[in-house]
């Protein structure tokens, strides 16, 4: 069982080249190397048009949060494992630190070439970089939302 606390920080540009592969930034793969992790997963992120990928280890938790959720019994959960776990797939480094990002995911989060991955606590985000040209969230709108999370309930 793997102790290590993964947190990725970064934002780093890169381009994929025409087979779909793409260099893991260093900085990403040093955190992963020190965690002892080579398996990442990667899926669709559920709520943005960007790619997520998770260490093995955080792939699980994650999986197993869902597990506990839902019965065998019902059948509307089991869809949603299903199609949760049908849009993953597992995958490792070459020894040059690259990993193909199969067609269909390329696809799926209107990728052409370049990237932009973002660390995202123990996840790195992968997102076209035309998506990442301006702010997620005006920066008025950014300060207000984030002083009402950080200051909700106290």
């Amino acid at each position: 069982m793997k102790i290590s606390i993964m947190r990725f920080l970064g934002n780093i540009e890169a381009k994929t080249d025409a087979k779909g592969r793409v260099f893991l930034p260093a900085t990403f793969r040093k955190v992963l190397q020190a965690a002892g992790e080579d398996i990442l997963v990667m899926r669709k992120d559920v709520h943005q048009k960007c790619l997520v990928l998770y260490p093995e280890s955080t792939w699980n938790s994650r999986l197993d949060s869902l597990l506990e959720r839902i019965s065998p019994w019902d059948d509307e959960g089991q869809q949603v494992l299903r199609q949760y776990v049908s849009e993953a797939e597992t995958l490792s480094l070459d020894g040059n630190g690259r990993f193909l990002i199969p067609k269909r995911y390329l696809q799926m989060a209107d990728i052409e070439q370049g990237v932009r991955f973002i660390g995202i606590n123990d996840a790195i985000e992968i997102w076209a970089v035309e998506k990442t040209q301006q702010p997620f969230l005006p920066q008025a709108d950014f300060a207000e939302k984030l002083k009402a999370i950080m200051t909700a309930g106290h």
